[in-house]
């Protein structure tokens, strides 16, 4: 086991230890393929993408494990539950970027796909938002009306 476990790029120092997990191509391609790393995206798109993929999986969750699973509204409750922490997320997202970012000092010439500046984190926040909203309606949409997917 110590010869697979050792400092990452051989410096104690970093805290960081370079397993074969995590330092291997594979997970480093994973890794560069998620919308908050790749390159080339607008921040719009990035939380486009980002919000898409949460909407889409947190109505599963209130669905079949809410307290009214059982009753005849149970997946409405779901939807209404996922777009509830939806908006949570929103307004978190929404305060951090206000802590974060009080003062624009960085120019916006070149920084439209970092998330650095007030205005690409509202883009990004925006597109959260949408994204979430519109994949957690489509799941709700295919929960509801395909037979094969009601839940019961």
């Amino acid at each position: 086991m110590a010869n697979f476990i050792k400092p990452y790029n051989d410096d104690p120092f970093v805290g960081h230890l370079a397993t074969p997990i995590t330092s291997s191509a594979v997970t480093r391609a994973i890794l560069k393929n998620l919308p908050a790393y790749r390159f080339g995206l607008t921040p719009l798109l990035r939380g486009l993408e980002i919000g898409l993929a949460h909407g889409y999986f947190l109505i599963g969750p209130f669905a079949q494990l809410g307290p009214l699973r059982n009753s005849d509204v149970g997946l409405l409750s779901g939807f209404l539950s996922t777009i509830g922490l939806i908006l949570i997320l929103t307004l978190g997202l929404t305060i951090y970027g206000a802590a974060a970012f009080q003062q624009t000092t960085v120019q916006d010439t070149d920084s439209v796909q970092e998330l650095q500046t007030k205005k690409s984190w509202d883009q990004f926040k925006g597109g959260f938002f949408v994204g979430a909203c519109g994949s957690a309606g489509f799941a709700f949409i295919c929960l509801s009306s395909i037979p094969a997917f009601t839940i019961n």
